[in-house]
């Protein structure tokens, strides 16, 4: 009985010690090298790349084992998709690992960007199962992170050049009155009926206000160019055309002296409309006008085109009763120059009683204005008078954006909607706005829609900072003089770009010195780094706090100089 039991006990002995040799061990941080060394924020992605390996004799032929990437932060732990592995012996479809030989692997993920982050480390977790059994290995700390250095576009925005909506306002506008004198064919004397028509009416009134005010309105000149239709032959045409030229110019003269307008009187003739021939057969409901334009591309020669357009019989009698009568004329042009206000009448103006100027005068009074507080008043009495244009709100918008004042702002764009909604500054300062708030996805909808105004460049190359997409921000905003251009260089490892347009800044601010001491971390210039920082902490003492957890200087913490300058 005793000899019995003996060797139930040793047979219980050889099955645990079976059991447990199977179960595998723990794996060291050396079996996998993660890319990058330290985690770096990319846009609202955090992407990590390990690369491990199963050392030989480790992986059990009757197990399998899921590896799970773990990002851990204060409050909380973000969790990337597994990837399971499975020994030789083992019915499945995973990744099979010899247990011989060992084997390597490669994951890549990415996991979504919180601020807590900043602080935080990557760990891997593993669960083995074998049959019915499950447990689980020790967690292994890989990397720690995260470099948020991208984030700063979150700060950087709040200098960049917004998009200003600009006044149409122009002190000289060229204006051209003018008026057409039709003739009976193959006829050049003008016909009553002609020279009083509305349209010559209103001509001779406006050479007599032309006359009348000098100083408002400057004469170029007049023209006279007299036309005869493309039919008939060329020499009667052209003695036409001059006829009708000549008794034109007479009675426009007589008219300039009429109102006193001195000036210059230029005339000219066409002998052969064809260029107005084939306008106005565009304009035309012909039924066979297709075939007429491409009479006219087909030959240049005048007789041969007349010849060509006459065999299309269907429609040259519609030509004859509604196209050639309307090319008999002379055109009579008065060009003159319209002068607005100066700035010094436009302010006064403005001071008297500015429902007296016009929407664009008031616009650009705040150009001639150089007063903050005035310049705001001007603009509130754009809206107030044209409640339903959109540049006035948009640019109190500005103004309050620029002094860092975002609530009145989005007071200010929400009216701007109201009065256009598709305005593409309007959309571009909205961009802004939600960069600001960090919300990436609106801001790119907003920026879309606002990429033809000025500053449409600009706000994508921010756009593009906050995405990742460092190359497009670099090239988009490397023609600017500001932090955020200077950010896009440094993201893209552009150093020495980054560094010119960081000392071209004219009025640096704490996001400058603190880029420029980012920028010193990375070259391993000690001294650009502590210049950095003093300064960015002399404008901002908050920036002591953010540089003590900022990963960017994680070698020089512990460094006496450092410390000296932080506290």
């Amino acid at each position: 009985m005793l000899k019995k039991l003996s060797m139930l006990l040793s047979l219980a002995a050889i099955v645990l010690l079976s059991s447990c040799s199977s179960k595998m061990s723990g794996l060291q941080s050396q079996y996998f090298t993660v890319t990058p060394a330290v985690l770096e924020v990319v846009g609202t992605q955090v992407p990590v790349t390990i690369d491990g390996r199963f050392p030989q004799k480790f992986f059990d032929k009757k197990s399998v084992l899921t590896i799970t990437p773990v990002l851990k932060y204060d409050g909380g732990e973000a969790v990337a998709e597994s990837v399971t592995f499975q020994g030789e012996k083992v019915q499945g479809n995973n990744r099979a690992v010899s247990y011989k030989n060992g084997g390597a692997f490669t994951m890549k993920m990415s996991f979504d960007y919180v601020e807590a982050m900043r602080n935080s480390s990557l760990y891997l977790r593993f669960t083995v199962s074998r049959g019915r059994k499950n447990y689980t290995l020790p967690e292994v700390k890989v990397a720690d992170g995260c470099v948020a250095t991208s984030q700063l576009y979150r700060s950087t925005v709040a200098t960049a050049n917004i998009a200003v909506a600009e006044d149409a306002f122009q002190r000289v506008i060229k204006q051209a009155q003018q008026a057409n004198i039709l003739f009976l064919i193959q006829q050049t004397n003008l016909r009553n009926s002609q020279l009083n028509s509305n349209e010559m009416k209103a001509l001779k009134d406006s050479m007599k206000a032309v006359a009348a005010d000098n100083e408002r309105k400057i004469l170029d000149n007049v023209e006279v160019t007299a036309f005869a239709s493309p039919d008939g032959a060329m020499f009667l045409n052209e003695s036409v055309a001059t006829g009708r030229e000549k008794n034109t110019a007479k009675y426009v003269r007589r008219q300039m002296d009429k109102a006193k307008l001195e000036g210059y009187l230029d005339t000219d003739y066409t002998a052969e409309d064809w260029d107005g021939f084939k306008e106005l057969v565009m304009q035309s409901n012909l039924p066979d006008k297709e075939i007429i334009l491409r009479v006219l591309s087909m030959y240049s020669e005048p007789e041969e085109r007349e010849a060509q357009i006459k065999n299309i019989s269907s429609v040259y009698s519609e030509l004859v009763d509604e196209v050639l009568p309307q090319l008999r004329r002379a055109r009579v042009t008065m060009n003159y120059l319209l002068v607005g206000r100066s700035d010094e009448e436009i302010m006064e103006q403005f001071k008297a009683d500015p429902k007296q100027l016009s929407l664009e005068e008031i616009l650009y009074a705040t150009v001639v204005s150089e007063d903050e507080a005035e310049q705001t008043k001007i603009f509130k009495t754009a809206a107030q008078l044209y409640p339903n244009d959109y540049r006035a709100y948009n640019n109190l918008a500005v103004m309050a954006y620029n002094k860092g004042d975002y609530a009145t702002a989005a007071d200010y764009l929400k009216a701007a909607v109201k009065a256009d909604a598709n305005a593409a500054e309007v959309n571009v300062n909205l961009g802004y706005l939600a960069l600001l708030a960090g919300d990436v996805a609106s801001a790119e909808t907003y920026m879309a829609k606002g990429a033809s105004a000025k500053a449409g460049d600009e706000a994508l190359g921010n756009l593009y900072i906050a995405q990742g997409q460092y190359v497009r921000a670099a090239d988009l905003l490397g023609a600017q003089v500001t932090n955020s251009a200077a950010l896009a260089q440094l993201l893209n490892k552009d150093y020495t770009t980054a560094k010119a347009t960081l000392e071209a800044i004219k009025n640096p601010d704490a996001d400058t010195y603190y880029l420029m001491a980012v920028l010193g971390a990375r070259t391993n210039n000690a001294s650009m780094l502590y210049d950095g920082l003093k300064n960015a902490i002399k404008l901002d003492p908050a920036v002591a706090q953010k540089a003590v957890a900022d990963l960017e200087f994680a070698k020089y913490v512990d460094n006496a100089a450092f410390n000296s300058i932080i506290k």
